[in-house]
């Protein structure tokens, strides 16, 4: 990749997963493709480096250009002196630009029945055929008409691929099409092709997420602007490092991924009992609390709907609710707890030091603090900048990220801290 290139400034956003790898990305003509300037820029945002490969119909649909601009590196659209095919997957050191994985999305009917009986007649077909000898990982991912997909010989040609060792990915069956799969479950596997080794492998851990509600009467209820980014991203983290998770999400706006298993809880009330039934039923390594819990709730809760027409003033009473991260050291004592800390208008030293007092009070292993009334950081945004502090009060200071970006610093840290611990 040109590093003057502007597509720089988008590597690693969202962490470092796929840090030194190369993603060959191979477009075929389905009107899918115009997800792949968007799969492009998630896998770079990982780290990594993409090449793309157009077939000839692709390139009327979408034009190379286009992939030039969003991967930074010339798409490939025909082969040349220059042996593409050989460049990207065949018998070459990797340092000489060697693909790690051969991704096929989307894929027509056409060129998947064409990799199937070995018919090398587009760049993509012969890179396809390349990779099958040198045994690289290939994923394809169907995109076309229903009808196309539910073919008898495409069916069997799938079936080809797959025994060949070939990862087929979708499709999503709606509207009469074998739609594309989702641009997360496709960046997921790709994560689980390309690290084969998991560093989480075997660890388990349980995340909140999202803000509470607590209920003045049937309608309305105290909350906040959490939407449960951080702790989805957390979440998205550790599964596509091999690890076990459990989201416990309450009302947020941030989709959870299919692939996570998510349990929904509304009041603070409910998180307290999941989290205590949880960590008392199964066995975590790790509880990361990023939910938005409330601090206080209603003394009293009141049936129905409160009359305005018969109440010109209404006096609410509150009550201080129990802190889940006390809760949860109560409940295990052993579980390795990042608890979070968010204060506004403070200094950087009076965040700091209250953050770490609630750590020490807490008796938890980290917490992250940050200062939700800035700009760009915080609830509902999808930046933030944080402190990250330990027992020792080591801190490392994360500055304006993704939250995906952060969530990766946040495990990297507390992997660091749980082996020493464990040691």
């Amino acid at each position: 990749m040109n590093k003057d290139h502007p597509t720089k400034e988008i590597l690693e956003s969202k962490g470092t997963i796929l840090r030194g790898k190369t993603i060959c990305l191979c477009v075929t003509g389905s009107v899918a493709i115009i997800q792949a300037p968007i799969i492009s820029r998630e896998l770079m945002r990982l780290g990594a480096e993409v090449v793309c490969v157009m077939t000839r119909a692709a390139t009327k649909l979408l034009g190379p250009e286009l992939m030039h601009w969003a991967t930074g590196n010339p798409t490939i659209t025909k082969l040349t002196g220059n042996v593409e095919h050989i460049y990207l997957a065949g018998e070459r050191p990797k340092r000489l630009g060697k693909a790690d994985l051969i991704l096929i999305c989307p894929a027509t009917a056409n060129t998947i029945s064409k990799i199937a009986t070995g018919i090398d007649d587009t760049a993509v077909t012969t890179v396809v055929s390349t990779a099958f000898g040198t045994q690289i990982p290939i994923i394809i991912v169907p995109a076309m008409h229903e009808s196309m997909f539910n073919h008898p010989i495409l069916e069997k040609n799938i079936l080809k691929l797959k025994r060949l060792g070939v990862d087929i990915l979708g499709p999503r069956i709606s509207e009469g099409k074998a739609k594309i799969a989702r641009v997360d479950d496709i960046i997921q596997r790709v994560i689980d092709l390309v690290h084969p080794v998991k560093e989480l492998e075997g660890k388990r851990f349980l995340i909140t997420a999202g803000p509470t509600r607590e209920y003045i009467d049937e309608i309305r209820f105290i909350s906040n602007k959490s939407s449960g980014r951080m702790g989805v991203e957390l979440a998205k983290e550790v599964k596509v490092r091999g690890g076990d998770v459990l989201l416990i999400y309450g009302k947020g706006t941030k989709k959870v991924p299919a692939y996570i298993d998510m349990v929904p809880a509304t009041s603070t009330k409910e998180f307290l009992n999941l989290v205590k039934e949880e960590l008392t039923k199964n066995k975590y390594d790790f509880f990361i609390s990023a939910a938005a819990i409330s601090d206080y709730t209603p003394k009293e809760y009141l049936e129905g709907k409160i009359s305005s027409s018969k109440n010109e003033e209404l006096s609410l009473g509150l009550r201080l609710t129990p802190k889940i991260i006390d809760i949860a050291r109560e409940t295990d004592k052993n579980v390795f707890i990042v608890g979070f800390k968010a204060e506004t208008k403070v200094s950087e030293k009076e965040l700091i030091e209250r953050a770490y007092k609630r750590l020490i009070k807490s008796n938890i292993d980290l917490i992250v603090a940050n200062d939700v009334g800035r700009d760009e950081r915080g609830f509902g945004t999808k930046t933030n900048e944080v402190f990250i502090i330990d027992k020792d009060k080591n801190i490392i200071h994360v500055p304006l990220s993704t939250k995906r970006y952060i969530a990766s610093k946040i495990i990297d840290v507390s992997l660091e801290i749980f082996r020493l611990k464990n040691y």
